[in-house]
């Protein structure tokens, strides 16, 4: 039985993790499908948005405690550790780029490696009911599956030193006060307003969103002048686009948009 579901709604592809016994905690058979997922949804040109979220109530308990137990004690090699963790880096880099609109629908815990891979995101709806928690401190672990880079660079740099040092349980009301959480729903509304949220983006430029999510993922390491070069390729390509074209069309002869937020008018 697969561990990673996908299924699309419309343009939207649906991610599930899937292992509800164990609040959908990371083993190596998930790492190694959440890896082929990404990259089906990112070359499947019908994908206009993809929804990440976990079955049974839960979104990700992280690491699976008990395959980390029965490792306890043995001796391993250093450097196979430290293969492990980059294996999750390529596929990750996958996740945090996808030239798509990407939605984290959080229910229950998304604590450790489910709190980055929440980050991943670019918008996170969660229930009332959600928490989260960078919990590697418990363990005596440093923060994994890019958390180190993300949480900072999504919450500010104190505040992240606050949640990774003190290992602390982040309701969801808090979480979009530290701004971890783009809307809170209840727990019965949440994928629908995942899947109406995802599906706002249906009639997006997708590449233009891709292409602007590409240079602002990496503006923050950038200097201004790589950024202005890589701003100016982009829309250089998007001016070219067969989705301006119509769009300019559409204004000059004041019909409704391709696209607009919240939805487009009839």
């Amino acid at each position: 039985m697969p561990v990673v579901d996908i299924s699309q709604v419309g343009a939207t592809a649906v991610l599930t993790l899937n292992r509800p016994g164990q609040r959908n905690a990371f083993d190596y058979a998930m790492r190694e499908e959440l890896a082929a997922a990404v990259a089906q949804v990112r070359d499947d040109a019908a994908v206009r948005a993809v929804v990440l979220t976990g079955a049974a109530g839960h979104f990700c308990a992280g690491g699976d405690v008990k395959v980390l137990s029965e490792q306890q004690g043995q001796k391993r090699d250093i450097f196979e550790g430290r293969e492990r963790i980059r294996k999750i880096h390529r596929w990750l880099d996958e996740l945090i780029d996808l030239e798509k609109p990407l939605i984290a629908a959080v229910d229950g815990v998304a604590f450790g490696a489910g709190l980055s891979l929440a980050l991943c995101a670019d918008f996170v709806l969660a229930s009332s009911r959600a928490t989260f928690c960078s919990v590697f401190a418990r363990l005596g672990y440093v923060p994994d599956t890019g958390a180190m880079y993300l949480l900072p660079r999504a919450i500010g740099l104190a505040r992240a030193k606050e949640l990774v040092f003190t290992a602390r349980v982040v309701g969801a009301d808090e979480a979009k006060s530290l701004g971890l959480v783009h809307t809170v729903c209840e727990p019965d509304t949440l994928m629908p307003a995942a899947l109406e949220f995802a599906a706002r983006f249906h009639t997006a430029p997708t590449e233009a969103l891709g292409l602007a999510k590409s240079v602002m993922n990496h503006a923050f390491e950038s200097e201004r002048s790589e950024v202005y070069a890589q701003e100016a390729m982009a829309q250089a390509i998007c001016r070219e686009s067969d989705f301006h074209a119509e769009a300019v069309r559409r204004f000059m002869a004041k019909e409704a948009p391709l696209y607009q937020w919240p939805a487009t008018k009839p």
